[in-house]
């Protein structure tokens, strides 16, 4: 007489079937991430190879040797020994692509709107949570309807105005708008209405505790999942933001990696296909570093989420 489980079913079924779900699960998941990881695996690859290799065989799948002879070129630090043609190659590189710079540049609007974003985003979200108005359901409709504008619509009067602040050639325009941060708020209050005890709130106030205080010391580390989600989508996001920073930095000194790589991008002689993807790899690299430093907290976030008391 064989055993049954909880469903009425024999117990060996049952087992056979979580592990055949298990294992299509796995190789659904598998494959996905294949799909994610090979071109960039890919870009990583041809970035050590040289040119006329790529131009022969641009499908590589294992390591070459040229990735210094690359960087060289990138950097035009070339030696003597290198040829007229290679020099004026790496000369046409090094002034469009000025890693340094180019990662100065990026870093100080990336950082500077995560940081705002995802700050004020979460007050905001706390506000719409936690206090009881009269126009907070208008206020979040008015903030939704607003998420429904595209940046192109208003691209031009922006840069406009812009012209009429003196704010063309600075990082400013880049930086402040971040505060106002629609998709950000919407996910934060999304969070805060399915995870955030307003009990907690209650009691601080019974303890003496500000409300501003509450909100730094209670609010921020119980939405850290949620704020690390929303830092690393606003970091990738202005990290590779080149429809704004196109229209507002118009100086050399000041381009950002966007801008450098779509110059790179365009050159249509003295072409070197190592140098292109070597310039797309230190593009992205930032954006991997900071993925994989916040993806704890996602992960975190995940098993938080699915635990229920």
């Amino acid at each position: 007489m064989s055993m049954k489980s909880q469903y009425g079913e024999p117990k060996d079924n049952y087992h056979f079937k979580i592990v055949l779900k298990s294992t299509l699960i796995f190789i659904v998941c598998l494959l996905l991430a294949l799909i994610c990881l090979v071109p960039i695996y890919i870009l990583v690859v041809n970035s050590t190879h040289e040119s006329m290799d790529l131009a022969r065989d641009p499908s590589k799948f294992w390591f070459g040797t040229h990735l210094g002879s690359n960087l060289k070129t990138l950097m035009n630090h070339l030696g003597d020994d290198a040829t007229t043609v290679m020099k004026r190659v790496a000369k046409q590189y090094s002034s469009a692509f000025n890693v340094g710079q180019g990662y100065l540049n990026s870093l100080i609007i990336a950082g500077s709107t995560t940081i705002l974003t995802v700050f004020f985003s979460a007050m905001t979200a706390y506000g719409l949570t936690v206090y009881d108005f009269k126009l907070r359901s208008p206020a979040y409709t008015f903030i939704i309807a607003v998420m429904m504008i595209p940046v192109q619509v208003s691209s031009a009067g922006f840069v406009r105005f812009m012209y009429s602040l003196g704010l063309i050639n600075n990082f400013i325009p880049l930086i402040v708008p971040a505060i106002a941060a629609p998709a950000v708020i919407f996910f934060m209050r999304s969070y805060m209405k399915s995870s955030f005890p307003l009990d907690i709130v209650e009691a601080s106030r019974i303890d003496g505790c500000g409300e501003f205080r509450t909100f730094l010391t209670i609010a921020i580390p119980m939405m850290k999942p949620a704020i690390a989600v929303q830092a690393i989508f606003a970091f990738v996001a202005n990290w590779n933001n080149y429809y704004t920073q196109n229209m507002i930095l118009k100086n050399e000194k000041m381009t950002t990696i966007p801008i450098m790589v779509s110059k790179v991008l365009s050159f249509d002689k003295n072409l070197d296909y190592g140098v292109n993807y070597l310039c797309i790899t230190l593009s992205i690299l930032p954006i991997v570093i900071v993925y994989f430093i916040l993806s704890k907290f996602i992960i975190a976030g995940v098993a938080l989420g699915g635990v229920k008391e």
